[in-house]
């Protein structure tokens, strides 16, 4: 069952991954202690923001001239707001421009807009908004602030209602997120694992998108291969890291799972704390993980900070396609895995070039059923899911 995300994304044009550049970290870039402190201490949004500590002083007239605001999870999350968050900050101070970010107080439209208006209170000329959850919020200061951009990822501005409108001062990015789970459940089987699990954060269209790639590449592998495959799968509910996320991983591992695929978040640091107990393996997400932890052996990964260094750049280069959604896939580099950081034993360079051209050039499709999380829609030959409440 397709969904109506997926049908959207082959309606907009595909926008090829523009070159970056490299340059220097000439500023450091300082710790997020003290925001996550003061939001877990449950400091109003003007209280914390003030606390935040960037890596780069105001501009003359004290304001920043670039921002991101957080979803539910920090800035140094090793995922999705750190991918945002790197790109958005290398182009900064590549050129010297000045830069925030800002941390809401809750994950509600009212609160994000809130956030919002105070980076543009504060300068912003452009906002960096990353996550499924700013969709309707995007939808909303599209209008309210004409002469700020915006950039969106992980989704298409909309009303309550689902009544989709992007102006031109928005560029919506959406990714294909089940292309990198498939090369992620494909390569994990063909490396020799039989027994995967998956755990997500909470259940979003990209979050549910990588969940069904990943049950699909794992079917697929196993298929070829002529073995039986049994995945273990479950929503978390939140991005969160939590002591109960890491005993049912722990649970899991003991109960014979290879490999878990981390797809949430901080959630991933649950699953590799449980990793590292029972000596097992883990699968990271969004970004290259295989810094935080041993236990990863390789990452779904989706070019967060490229997409945005892009965006920005483009903004500042006076091109900023505004009003159309740009899309990232395999076709234009757009998601992947970190070959030269992975750690399989079976699965080659060779192996994953073949299958990479064979989702660029369209030769695999995958079932992508966002209005049924559960994966119960699919057909799959040589894998059996158990879904996990």
């Amino acid at each position: 069952m397709k969904s109506k995300l997926l049908s959207a994304l082959l309606c907009v044009s595909m926008v090829a991954v523009m070159l970056t550049g490299c340059g220097s970290a000439a500023e450091e870039s300082a710790p997020a202690a003290e925001t996550e402190a003061a939001a877990e201490e449950g400091a109003p949004v003007e209280e914390t923001e003030q606390e935040q500590v960037t890596a780069s002083e105001a501009s003359a007239d004290g304001g920043y001239e670039l921002a991101l605001v957080t979803d539910l999870g920090t800035i140094d999350d090793k995922s999705f707001n750190q991918g945002a968050w790197e790109g958005m900050e290398k182009y900064a101070k590549e050129n010297n421009i000045s830069y925030k970010y800002y941390q809401p107080q809750e994950g509600t439209t009212d609160s994000y807009i809130e956030t919002i208006g105070l980076a543009i209170e504060g300068g912003a000329k452009l906002v960096v908004c990353p996550g499924f959850l700013f969709e309707e919020p995007v939808y909303i200061v599209q209008d309210q602030y004409p002469d700020v951009h915006f950039i969106l990822l992980d989704g298409e501005p909309h009303d309550a209602d689902y009544n989709y409108k992007t102006n031109d001062n928005v560029m919506p990015i959406l990714f294909q997120e089940d292309q990198a789970g498939y090369l992620a459940g494909y390569a994990c089987v063909k490396d020799g694992n039989t027994k995967l699990g998956f755990m997500g954060g909470m259940a979003v269209p990209a979050v549910i998108r990588f969940g069904y790639g990943f049950v699909q590449g794992a079917d697929a592998a196993a298929e070829e291969m002529g073995v039986d495959v049994e995945i273990m799968y479950n929503y978390t509910g939140a991005f969160a890291a939590t002591p109960e996320a890491q005993a049912m991983a722990a649970s899991w591992y003991q109960n014979g799972t290879e490999v878990v695929f981390g797809c949430g978040g901080a959630v991933g640091n649950s699953v590799m704390a449980a990793a590292e107990e029972a000596g097992a393996k883990v699968v990271g997400v969004d970004v290259d993980q295989s810094s935080e932890s041993d236990t990863v052996i390789t990452s779904a990964m989706k070019q967060l900070s490229v997409s945005v260094y892009d965006g920005v750049k483009a903004f500042y280069d006076g091109s900023f396609p505004g009003g159309s959604t740009s899309v990232f896939t395999a076709a234009n580099d757009g998601v992947g895995l970190p070959m030269d950081t992975s750690k399989f034993e079976a699965f080659s360079q060779a192996d994953y070039d073949a299958l990479y051209a064979k989702l660029a050039d369209g030769s695999i499709t995958i079932e992508n059923g966002t209005d049924d999380s559960t994966t119960a829609d699919l057909t799959l030959s040589k894998t059996k899911v158990n879904y996990v409440e």
